[in-house]
C-alpha cells in the first residue's frame, strides 16, 4: 500500500484530503506545518508527498529544500498561487508537480497515478544498467554522481531523469513536450522554460563549452538530442 504524507495548515482541506485518498486505498498521514512533516519522515518511509507552498514558519518551498537533502520522495505542491515563476521554481527545487487550488479531485488522483508510474520507469534503466557513458562523461543513476568536461558534481534527481530521458533516445529529435509527459508525467506545464532551464543546467557539467553544445545539442524548432 503507497504511504501519502499531507503537509497542510488548513485542517478543512488536509481533513478532505486525508479521507478521499483513504477511500482509494492509500495509507495517509497528515502534518499541518513544515517541522510536523520533517518529525514524519524520519520516523515512517513516504512513497509522495502533498505540500502546501504558503504554511506560516517553513513555507513548501524550504520544506521541499530540505526534503531533498536527504531525499527523492516525490513532491506534488498545492497552493493558491498560480504564476508561472512560481511553478518553475517548484519544480527547479525539486518538486514533481504544481497544483493550483481550489483543484479538482480526480485531477490529483490522476497526477498521482502518474508519478507512482513515472516512478516505474525511473527504477528500471536501460538494460539494467546504473551507469550512463556518452562522450568523456558518465553518470550514477544510483549515486547521481555526474562527471564531465565540467567536473564532478551530484545531479538532483529530476535532472538526472531528464539526463536518462535524453540517453535513452540517443540520436533522436526530443520535444520539450516529451521530456516534460515522459520526465514529469504528463504535459501540464504552460511554459517550456522548464525544460531549457534544465538543459542549461545539463550543459555545464557535459559540455566543453556549454555556450555551444556539441553533445546536448539543440534541435530548431524541436527541441534537444543528446549525440552520445
Amino acid at each position: 500500500m503507497k504511504r501519502i504524507l499531507i503537509v497542510e495548515d488548513e485542517p478543512n482541506l488536509a481533513d478532505g484530503l486525508e479521507m478521499n485518498l483513504t477511500a482509494e486505498g492509500y495509507e495517509v498521514a497528515v502534518a499541518e506545518n513544515g517541522n510536523a512533516a520533517l518529525e514524519l519522515i524520519e520516523r515512517m518511509s513516504f512513497d509522495l508527498a502533498l505540500v502546501d507552498v504558503m504554511m506560516p514558519g517553513m513555507d513548501g518551498f524550504s520544506l521541499c529544500k530540505k526534503i531533498r537533502k536527504t531525499s527523492h520522495l516525490p513532491i506534488i505542491f498545492l497552493t493558491a498561487r498560480s504564476q508561472d515563476e512560481d511553478k518553475i521554481k517548484g519544480l527547479a527545487l525539486g518538486g514533481d508537480d504544481y497544483l493550483t487550488k481550489p483543484f479538482n479531485l480526480g485531477e490529483l488522483l490522476q497526477r498521482i497515478t502518474s508519478i507512482f508510474r513515472r516512478m516505474s520507469w525511473e527504477s528500471a534503466s536501460e538494460t539494467g544498467r546504473k551507469i550512463l557513458t556518452f562522450a568523456d562523461s558518465e553518470l550514477n543513476l544510483e549515486t547521481l554522481k555526474a562527471t564531465g568536461p565540467g567536473g564532478e558534481t551530484f545531479l538532483s534527481h529530476r535532472e538526472a531523469m531528464a539526463l536518462k530521458f535524453l540517453y535513452e533516445r540517443r540520436g533522436q529529435s526530443v520535444s520539450r513536450d516529451m521530456l516534460l509527459d515522459g520526465v514529469w508525467g504528463y504535459r501540464a506545464y504552460p511554459s517550456t522554460r522548464t525544460v531549457d532551464n534544465f538543459i542549461l543546467r545539463l550543459r555545464k557539467i557535459f559540455e566543453s563549452d556549454p555556450a555551444n553544445p556539441t553533445v546536448i545539442k539543440s534541435i530548431r524548432g524541436v527541441g534537444y538530442m543528446l549525440d552520445a
